[in-house]
Parts: structure tokens; sequence; C-alpha cells
């Protein structure tokens, strides 16, 4: 596995019984072995449910898909931050990232954005240097497909 673009998708539940869509990176070793990358920025966006299981309706699907596009083509070839996981479920997709820089990821993120409305967004940053984020979601993914 050295395609460092390797991504898993499994179903999983929250804490409140809404199914979640994980969709998570599987090769981040290069990234990750630096220590300098070791800040965790989560970017959140509440949607427009389309139906009770708590996905978006269509509109919102294609705008989401559409960040998540920006966000793919705004680091491509760079080694900003790397997108590690995707939550879609219960009214919010929340992308994670690791970074080396708030000030250096803000640039990116409003580059990546810059083609879209205001979004409303919530973004977190926090230090992270033991990956436990990203630890926590690749034993969801191992355990949904039996790893």
């Amino acid at each position: 596995m050295a395609d460092k673009d390797l991504w898993l998708t499994v179903p999983t539940t929250d804490e409140n019984g809404n199914t979640i869509i994980v969709t998570g990176r599987t090769e981040v070793a290069k990234y990750r072995s630096r220590p300098r990358n070791s800040i965790r920025v989560e970017v959140a966006m509440d949607y427009t449910s389309g139906g009770p299981l708590g996905f978006p309706d269509d509109e919102s699907a294609e705008l989401l898909e559409r960040i998540t596009d920006a966000f793919n083509e705004e680091l491509k070839g760079r080694n900003t931050a790397l997108l590690t996981g995707i939550y879609t479920g219960a009214g919010r997709r929340d992308w994670v990232f690791y970074t080396f820089s708030t000030e250096v990821f803000n640039g990116f993120l409003n580059r990546a954005l810059a083609p879209f409305p205001l979004l409303p967004l919530h973004i977190t940053a926090e230090n992270d240097p033991d990956w436990a984020e990203y630890d926590e979601m690749r034993a969801i993914t191992a355990d949904a497909i039996g790893e």
C-alpha cells in the first residue's frame, strides 16, 4: 500500500445511534512521521438533511462534494496539510486535517473556499501529536471491515 490516496469508507453509528459514513485515508505514514505535522484541524458544516437518516439532500450533497474536491485540488502536490477523514451524517459533515501551522492552514482554507459563497463553517484546531483522532478513526474502519 504505497499509494497515499487510498481511502476506505464504512458506515458506523455515533453516540446517539445516528448512522455516520466515515471515509478515512489509509496511507499517512510519511506525513505522520514528521513530528511538526501535529496540529489537527477540523472543519465542519451543517447541511440540510434529505430524510430521516440525516444524510444530505441532493443540493447539499452536491455542495459538500464540491467543497471536498476543492480541498483535494488545493492540497494536490503540497505538504500544507493532509485530509485524513471525512464524517457525514446526522446533518453534519466534518473534514479532519493534520497540518504543521494554523496560519498556513488558514491560507489553504481561504484559497480552497474562495469560489464558494460564505459558508456556515465550524473550525477547531488543537495539538494532536499522537494523531489520536486518526487512530480512533482507523479503529472504527478496521472494526467495520473486520481487520
